[in-house]
């Protein structure tokens, strides 16, 4: 049964049903306004936001899907009215699946908190955000950074809608193929427009600024160290190589435990050409950080599922040596491992300046905004370092707590399922092992870039945190102990 059903089929919720009608009024009178004095674009853009609005509201899945979607092909789409900013479709699913979850709690009586042993560490991880953007407003806070860590909170805290919401096997196994079919949906958009002619390319992503999404002119596209004279890389719609890269990582991740699973949530034949597209988008960012990161997590899948995916891994390394692209990623990785290109040099500095900071304010940072001082700044391409400037040493170990956790919980879930291989599902032992190896390809990642953290990239931010969601539903469901039969 559907959330408003639910609410307008109960009779003892009459209060809720007239705050409902009396919201549908204003917002009728609202869209007339938008009607009268803007734009029949803009016109046409609130009606559409309403709607899907609307169909947001009749089910926590397409909340989650349209999540998805947004993240992994339209992260930094705008909705075209401005409110004293311009809100993104991010920003409105997060609080919309907000919402509808909190409404879900109130409205229907069997509904119950589903608690997981994360919940402790990551509720610790937020209250240390808070109480470090409260002690770094004396430095610098803004309407622009208030709302990113807004943003931010809501991606960190997205894991207890999922854990809450995926509560049985085929809501573990839709969500899985969501995040697949986002991961091949970017990828094959990614490349598309790496193979078009550069005009072309700049034309058609230019459509995007109805949605406050590119500036104008060729900015939009990225070459290795900024050098047009050297390749171009890849990022779709993006906007940047290495968070398209990342983002790939977890899904790239996901998709190959699902192509050597005994029992795949989709077929073979469709995984594989789908991972291949995937591993070219990849191999275009020229992302050596999100490389780094999936050949963690491939070895990890390897060594859970079948040790001869290393061999295939090599393989799969091996044709892709015959394109010239791999030639110059070759290149590229090497210089950036002696620390001789612009890049990599840019790194140490940053490096240099973060252990500064975290020198002078070692206990809870100095918060969001900018730093106190004008020889000091916020940014570093390392996620740990990131985590510490912002939220000192208690931040970083509020993190580094939770993903222990997380950690140990996977590996005691999957040692379990060995032990029970015919009473666990080998599908959701598949999934178990793709989120977990997923979540390490990251943490390795962030060793070199600072997406999965950065208040620039929420869409990243809840991201990761989905997929530790989804690995956690896993957990608790190869250990028997989810409901079933509940719907979300």
């Amino acid at each position: 049964m559907s959330f408003l059903s639910t609410i307008f089929n109960n009779q003892e919720r009459w209060a809720v049903r007239i705050l409902i009608v009396v919201g549908c009024v204003i917002a009728g009178l609202a869209f007339g306004v938008f009607v009268a004095v803007l734009s029949p674009l803009k016109a046409v853009a609130v009606v559409a936001g309403l709607v899907a609005g609307v169909v947001l509201l009749t089910s926590m899945w397409w909340g989650l899907t349209a999540l998805i979607g947004v993240v992994c092909l339209l992260p930094f789409a705008a909705i075209p009215v401005r409110i004293g900013f311009y809100p993104t479709f991010l920003d409105a699913i997060l609080v919309v699946l907000f919402m509808v979850w909190g409404f879900r709690l109130v409205t229907q009586p069997g509904e119950r908190l589903v608690h997981s042993p994360l919940d402790g560490p990551v509720l610790l991880f937020l209250g240390l955000a808070v109480v470090s953007f409260a002690l770094g407003t004396g430095y610098a806070v803004n309407a622009t950074i208030l709302r990113r860590f807004a943003d931010l909170l809501l991606a960190i805290a997205l894991y207890f809608v999922v854990v809450n919401v995926v509560r049985t096997k085929d809501h573990l196994r839709w969500l899985t193929i969501l995040l697949i079919l986002g991961g091949f949906g970017a990828a094959a958009i990614a490349v598309a427009l790496y193979f078009l002619p550069t005009h072309i390319t700049v034309q058609l992503l230019g459509y995007l600024r109805v949605f406050n999404y590119f500036p104008n002119g060729s900015v939009v596209l990225r070459y290795i160290e900024d050098d047009p004279a050297l390749p171009l890389r890849a990022t779709g719609t993006a906007n940047d190589p290495n968070v398209l890269g990342g983002m790939l990582l977890l899904t790239t991740a996901i998709a190959t435990s699902q192509l050597f699973s005994p029992r795949p949530v989709l077929r073979r034949a469709y995984i594989a050409p789908m991972l291949a597209v995937m591993g070219l988008c990849l191999l275009l960012t020229f992302s050596r950080g999100s490389w780094g990161g999936l050949v963690v997590a491939v070895l990890l899948i390897g060594t859970a599922i079948d040790r001869r995916l290393w061999l295939v891994f090599l393989g799969g390394a091996a044709v892709l040596l015959l394109l010239p692209q791999m030639q110059t990623f070759i290149a590229h990785s090497i210089s950036g491992l002696q620390f001789q290109d612009k890049a990599a040099a840019m790194r140490l500095g940053e490096y240099k300046d973060a252990m500064r900071l975290i020198s002078r304010y070692p206990f809870f940072g100095v918060g969001f905004g900018a730093a106190p001082t004008s020889d000091l700044y916020i940014g570093v391409s390392n996620v740990y370092m990131l985590i510490t400037e912002e939220m000192g040493l208690m931040g970083l170990g509020a993190f580094l707590l939770a993903m222990a956790v997380f950690g140990w919980q996977s590996f005691q879930a999957w040692q379990r399922a060995l032990r029970r291989t015919l009473c666990v599902d080998p599908q959701v032992r598949g999934i178990l092992v793709g989120g977990a190896g997923a979540i390490a390809g990251g943490l390795a990642a962030g060793f070199l870039d600072h997406y999965f953290f950065n208040i620039d990239f929420p869409h990243a931010i809840a991201l990761f945190w989905l997929v530790v969601g989804l690995t956690m539903s896993a957990v608790r469901l190869s250990n028997d102990e989810a409901p079933e039969g509940q719907q979300a």
